[in-house]
């Protein structure tokens, strides 16, 4: 079903070891609007979505995982060289102390990643519309955290998260368009 290619969506370079910065990342990696729970939110909705949007819940929830890869990648490089001490420094110290220095599904606030964070209503309409929020949302944080980051190389691919981010909430309010126009040809008939 998939072709993996050992390459990043988009390129990740770093500048500098920075993990209060990584901290912040964290919030995209396993945080209530960040990327895991964008993907695994999407390819569970398309079961119960209408055979025209299955696909763009399918490819937008694949790439989802990619954005979650690049993510890794920056907390990776931003804290592969940090001293327990700058760890610590930057309110990583509770990760350090459980996980030293592996990524972890948790936010910004050191909270797990729970399954609580994914919404599926069985109504495609509904559904849609969380995925819009979600979307924006993500791009919020994105944002966000470009303007705390004096980090030009990760505020490159940070923009990039961020524009696909909107990209995304784009084709979801046009995949809510097209299934509100088949709604209202079904009550003409």
């Amino acid at each position: 079903m998939w072709v993996y290619e050992k390459k990043l969506q988009y390129p990740v370079r770093v500048g500098t070891c920075n993990p209060k910065l990584a901290k912040f990342l964290i919030e995209q990696y396993g945080g209530a609007d960040g990327e895991l729970a964008a993907a695994l939110r999407y390819l569970n909705q398309r079961y119960s979505i209408p055979d025209r949007v299955i696909g763009l819940l399918t490819d937008i929830g694949t790439e989802e995982f990619a954005h979650l890869e690049m993510i890794a990648t920056m907390v990776y490089k931003l804290t592969k060289d940090a001293t327990p001490e700058q760890m610590k420094a930057a309110g990583l110290g509770g990760h350090y102390a459980a996980h030293e220095k592996a990524l972890y599904y948790e936010s910004a606030a050191g909270n797990p990643f729970t399954v609580t964070y994914l919404q599926a209503k069985g109504d495609p309409i509904a559904d849609l519309y969380e995925d819009i929020a979600a979307e924006e949302k993500a791009r919020a944080t994105y944002q966000w955290i470009i303007n705390m980051s004096d980090d030009v190389d990760i505020n490159d691919s940070l923009r990039f998260l961020r524009e696909r981010e909107i990209i995304h909430a784009q084709r979801f309010r046009e995949a809510v368009e097209i299934l509100k126009e088949e709604q209202n040809k079904k009550r003409i008939f």
